[in-house]
């Protein structure tokens, strides 16, 4: 199998994902799940979600859709990038284990589909604003929260490359 092919294989509908979770917390392994747009990949991305695998074995990313994206109403010209570039891009870095693209404004429906052992976002957030809090901590799970690098942004890389 190419390594393309590799990268395809993780990405995973919601169906999909709930058997690899199912069987994952039948093995006894630790499910982390979070969530973005990741339209122009960079150094931030990066270091969140390396961090954000190291809470536990499987990282599973929920990416907004490009409709979702539209919903976030972060400008006309996003996403930069449409949803499968993103994805693919997502997907081929090492320490991401699976992607599910979904379509709603939040996760929250994917999450109580996946019923991660621990939710990550961005210490940007409070706990209690964070799509599926509720879901995770209802099964004794955990909220963590991810001090983010400062000074990137895809919104200020748009910016720079416009020149504003």
């Amino acid at each position: 199998m190419s390594t393309t092919e590799n990268i395809r294989k993780k990405i995973k509908t919601r169906e999909e994902i709930q058997f690899v979770v199912q069987r994952a917390h039948f093995f006894g392994k630790k499910i982390v799940f979070t969530n973005g747009v990741f339209d122009l990949m960079h150094l931030g991305h990066v270091d969140y979600l390396s961090k954000a695998k190291d809470c536990g074995d499987i990282l599973i990313v929920g990416m907004n859709s490009d409709a979702s994206v539209k919903m976030l109403n972060k400008g006309d010209s996003r996403p930069l990038q449409d949803q499968n570039s993103r994805s693919m891009v997502l997907a081929s870095l090492s320490f991401v284990n699976f992607v599910v693209i979904f379509d709603e404004e939040t996760p929250y429906d994917l999450i109580k589909a996946v019923q991660p052992d621990v939710l990550v976002k961005g210490a940007d957030y409070k706990v209690e604003q964070i799509a599926g809090h509720d879901i995770v901590l209802a099964r004794g799970g955990e909220v963590k929260l991810i001090e983010l690098v400062s000074g990137y942004s895809t919104t200020a890389i748009e910016k720079k490359i416009l020149g504003k």
